[in-house]
């Protein structure tokens, strides 16, 4: 009887000194939207529902460093209206050759903000205004024109580009304000980071044209037209966060210098064509028209952030969620 006694006076003893010793706080909820320059498309390893999202791209990264619960609905191909407020059903991959039947389409990203989220990140709008496509455009232009001149700058300065592609800049203005609002409205008490672009093509020494392992056919003319057009669009986003009252993350000082002409270990972004980078053996079979291409390369990955361009964003990111309250591990 005695020995019973002094068993339970010790485990209530016990759970007294449990009771009585810091607990580790829950980790902070983290949400982040974005686009391909946000899901790190083409980077290993990715998923495969047509989002191309890796599991090295800055939200991961980040909250592996910082210890934060993750919620990552970022996805290839988002637009700030079709994918982050509304539903995307266009859907690029990779996998670039989409299974029989296309992917299913994504709910919109703004649906995964709820008022438990602590931190929110959001890396959009170059889709918006359409970068692919313009870049598509300045390298057909540049091989029509034998690498010669300007013909995507006067396209879009002069020519018949210009009134749409000022169009598509007011409305993503509009777009990006509207997604600010809605963020504060399902999580009044997050700290938001709008994250920028990187550099791309921020010079074009180091390029050469009709190299797909950089920008193809674009003429080096046309090179700083295109560093204008990302810079824009960071101009906007980083209006758009001060306006709202969220931080902006800049992403592009710190990356020049280290675009796709530069070159080796520098080079933070993959060419048009390239081979792919990240831990694993997971691979892309290229369409049809990436295998036209004259260069070797395992995909058409068609300048996106490689690895190390990646783990770049996740420095600065990390840096903004520490200063948003998050705490490094």
């Amino acid at each position: 009887m005695m020995r019973l006694a002094v068993t339970t006076a010790a485990a209530a003893a016990a759970a007294f000194v449990t009771a009585l010793a810091p607990q580790a706080p829950a980790p902070l909820s983290y949400v982040a939207l974005g686009d391909s320059y946000s899901a790190a498309s083409f980077v290993r390893p990715w998923n495969t529902d047509g989002c191309g999202r890796s599991e090295q791209d800055y939200p991961h990264q980040a909250a592996r460093r910082l210890k934060l619960k993750l919620t990552d609905v970022t996805c290839s191909a988002a637009e700030v209206r079709a994918g982050l407020l509304g539903p995307q059903s266009e859907l690029k991959g990779p996998p670039s050759v989409p299974p029989p039947g296309g992917w299913t389409a994504k709910p919109a990203q703004i649906r995964a903000v709820t008022a438990a989220a602590d931190l929110v990140t959001v890396g959009a709008g170059g889709n918006s205004v359409g970068f692919s496509e313009i870049v598509e455009t300045c390298v057909k232009r540049g091989l029509a024109s034998f690498g010669t001149g300007t013909p995507c700058t006067d396209h879009y300065t002069r020519g018949g580009g210009a009134a749409g592609l000022d169009a598509r800049f007011s409305a993503l203005e509009a777009d990006f304000s509207a997604l600010l609002k809605e963020i504060r409205t399902r999580a009044p008490r997050a700290g938001v980071a709008v994250v920028g672009y990187p550099a791309v093509v921020d010079e074009a020494a180091g390029c050469g044209w009709g190299s797909w392992h950089q920008l193809g056919t674009v003429t080096k003319g046309d090179m700083p037209w295109l560093d204008s057009l990302e810079r824009r669009v960071n101009a906007l986003l980083r209006e758009q966060a001060r306006r709202s009252g969220a931080v902006y993350v800049d992403t592009y000082s710190s990356s020049t210098g280290h675009g796709v002409c530069a070159s080796g270990e520098q080079r933070w972004m993959y060419g048009i064509k390239d081979s792919l980078t990240g831990p694993g053996e997971q691979s892309d079979p290229p369409s049809e028209l990436c295998r036209s291409i004259p260069a070797r390369g395992e995909a058409c990955t068609v300048l996106h952030p490689n690895l190390r361009g990646a783990t770049h964003q996740a420095d600065r990111v990390a840096e903004a969620l520490t200063a948003l309250g998050a705490t490094r591990a």
